[in-house]
């Protein structure tokens, strides 16, 4: 921590998955960039103030799509109740380190709220598309490589027909 405290930081880039660059970020009171797809539970959401209505954003594992029923409505809620509770519990020990290391009481919640600038490796192509806050950029996913342009020798229609397609 010496080492990191006297390097003079102008920000941590880390994955709030496992939030404890976070917790050095506030620590050394320096903004922090966050680089994810998503967390469980919907904390980011809840984090970063989005809208986020489990009765129309579908929840992952739940098959559903934009347009549910009352029952299926019902079955997103449930679901998002639990993802909730589960989240507390898998992050209460980062909640109890936080709190010790920083020496205030911090939940999850207000931990991931200090975040400066979300960059969501989300792609609308396999995603719903959701509210977001103008503090978040969407990277797209980690995949999405640009291709290569053809070569000059090669023109659009020389080239051999797919056959998978």
């Amino acid at each position: 921590m010496g080492y990191i405290e006297g390097s003079n930081f102008d920000a941590v880039f880390t994955d709030p998955m496992l939030p404890c660059g976070q917790i050095i970020a506030l620590h050394l009171s320096i903004p922090s960039i966050f680089f994810l797809r998503g967390i469980p539970g919907g904390v980011d959401a809840e984090a970063a103030q989005c809208p986020n209505p489990p009765s129309y954003v579908p929840r992952i594992f739940s098959s559903n799509t934009d347009r549910m029923t009352f029952t299926q409505r019902v079955k997103n809620l449930l679901i998002s109740s639990s993802e909730f509770l589960l989240c507390d519990i898998v992050y209460s020990q980062f909640e109890s380190l936080a709190s010790d290391f920083l020496q205030r009481p911090m939940t999850m919640k207000e931990l991931l709220s200090h975040g400066a600038i979300w960059l969501k490796r989300v792609d609308f192509v396999f995603e719903y598309p959701m509210p977001v806050m103008p503090n978040m950029v969407f990277i797209g996913g980690i995949n999405c490589g640009q291709k290569k342009p053809l070569s000059q020798g090669k023109k659009p229609n020389q080239t051999k027909p797919n056959p998978f397609l």
